[in-house]
């Protein structure tokens, strides 16, 4: 069942949903058009099942009538009460989906996100393992059919990375990656110890949204472009042309470098994150809460300040943050087997949504 307040909700949320119908219809201005397209997306899922729940509940009425007026039949009487039943059924599961659908939103979880990975406590080993991650990042993006381009990579001496960035782009990619912001530890044997001990290494994951251009302004006097040559692995293009872009934000101090492509293309690949290194700190100053949890998440890249840890000698990964620990890490590692740990993740955040308004989750 759904409380009065969700019920009213859910009045509001139909009212609103063909206010935007009919005004799309009339609309001429192109970016009012792209505006009331997108909340009609939004709106239009809630709005069907809204639709499914009142003809559930009509067929509920009409079976329970049915019911009452069969007295003394009792074949008439199985057949309604099956009917009741399936009413009933189907009343429990849309309504269920109508809770989570109601959830308060992050407003920024259909953006596409900038992926940054920095190798943190433990060396060599450590810029080995934020490789492996931004492996996984990569073939997970790719499974779920998001577009995933490097931005700017500093390789390590080994073949690790000392810091990566990545834009990835599709369908709720925020909404998904949001989770992976914090600490990640390792424990496996290093490549690099010939002794076979196992030891523990840490590296950083930062997701964050890719605003709109109109909701970042940067003044060209807030900005300082240099060029380099792109540092990496060698190679005619590397050592020879000044193609790599390093752009600093003068008033917050926000350097940003990319390095991947033409020096035209890395001018706008960089000033890509910057936008959303610049929107991040914005999102932080107007909701303490996230502030205070990010803090919490991303760390200075201590061993001991983990979201996850990924346990090479029993095949185990553990989320810290829910108590998820699952024995498939060469999956998870592979890419796809990752949504098993964000699934979860999603869920939990569910449900503390729900609990926040008073909502039974189940």
């Amino acid at each position: 069942m759904l409380t009065p307040a969700l019920e009213h909700r859910l009045a509001l949320v139909l009212d609103r949903f063909e206010a935007v119908e009919a005004r799309m219809g009339a609309a001429a201005d192109g970016a009012e058009i792209v505006r009331l397209a997108r909340e009609h997306a939004e709106l239009s899922a809630v709005a069907q099942l809204v639709r499914a729940l009142d003809a559930a509940r009509r067929d509920a009425e009409s079976a329970e009538a049915l019911f009452a007026e069969a007295v003394g039949d009792s074949g008439m009487q199985g057949l309604a009460a099956e009917e009741r039943q399936d009413a009933r059924t189907r009343i429990a599961g849309i309504s269920a989906q109508l809770r989570l659908a109601l959830v308060p939103k992050d407003k920024d979880d259909n953006a596409n996100a900038m992926l940054e990975i920095r190798a943190g406590t433990g060396g060599e080993e450590a810029a080995l393992f934020a490789g492996d991650l931004l492996r996984m990042y990569g073939r997970y993006a790719a499974a779920r059919g998001w577009r995933f381009e490097l931005v700017g990579v500093n390789d390590s001496d080994l073949g690790g990375i000392r810091e990566a960035v990545a834009e990835v782009s599709g369908e709720g990619v925020f909404a998904r990656l949001k989770f992976e912001s914090g600490v990640h530890r390792v424990q496996r044997v290093p490549e690099t110890e010939a002794g076979g001990r196992v030891h523990t290494s840490a590296a950083t994951v930062a997701v964050l949204p890719e605003p709109e251009e109109v909701e970042v302004e940067i003044n060209d006097k807030d900005i300082r472009i240099d060029t380099m040559r792109a540092s990496g692995a060698g190679g005619q293009h590397v050592n020879k042309t000044d193609s790599a872009v390093r752009m600093t934000h003068l008033p917050t101090g926000i350097v940003v470098i990319a390095q991947e492509k033409s020096q035209h293309q890395n001018r706008a690949q960089a000033m890509k994150v910057m936008r959303a290194r610049l929107y991040d700190l914005e999102r932080d100053k107007r909701d303490a809460a996230r502030a205070a949890e990010r803090k919490g998440q991303v760390g200075g890249g201590d061993r001991s300040e983990r979201i996850r840890t990924y346990n090479f000698p029993q095949g185990r990964v553990t989320d810290h943050r829910i108590g998820l620990t699952l024995y498939n890490l060469p999956e998870v590692m592979e890419g796809p087997a990752l949504d098993q740990v964000i699934e979860a993740l999603i869920r939990e955040d569910q449900a503390g949504r729900l609990a926040a308004l008073g909502e039974d989750p189940a």
